[in-house]
């Protein structure tokens, strides 16, 4: 769905990843509502459902991590351009502001992929603990 945006100003870009984010913030009510306590287990196959969970957690990963790396590339394109037009025209202040303010994008959005990487590893593990019994992902 974001695959194919354009890279908007940051705060947006931290809007969109935020929604995306929505799975992982809500990993624990997720698993409580999807697996069964023990008088229930018999009722619900927590199986599927820990699979079904894993599959969306996935998804929800590798989508983001797509749009994060999607975006620093056309950021790094940006970055490189403006440093060719500054080169040209080195007195150019609106140039050199520019490219300023992509090069701190690019550094933000680098951030954010550090920023996926712990969230993820916090997501598996809330997962697992609650799974572990029920689902084994092969790549866990």
């Amino acid at each position: 769905m974001f695959s194919q945006m354009n890279c908007p100003d940051f705060l947006e870009f931290q809007d969109i990843l935020k929604k995306m984010r929505v799975m992982d913030d809500k990993i624990v009510y997720a698993l409580n509502t999807s697996i069964p306590t023990e008088s229930f287990a018999n009722k619900v196959d927590a199986h599927s459902a820990c699979e079904d969970l894993y599959s969306q957690i996935q998804k929800g990963h590798t989508d983001r991590e797509n749009v994060i790396k999607n975006c620093i590339l056309v950021t790094a394109e940006t970055v490189k351009q403006l440093k060719a037009v500054k080169d040209e025209k080195p007195n150019d202040f609106e140039v050199l502001k520019n490219l300023k303010a992509e090069q701190k994008k690019l550094r933000l959005l680098q951030t954010e992929l550090s920023v996926e990487e712990v969230i993820k590893e916090k997501t598996t593990k809330v997962f697992t603990e609650k799974c572990r019994s029920y689902y084994k992902p092969n790549n866990l």
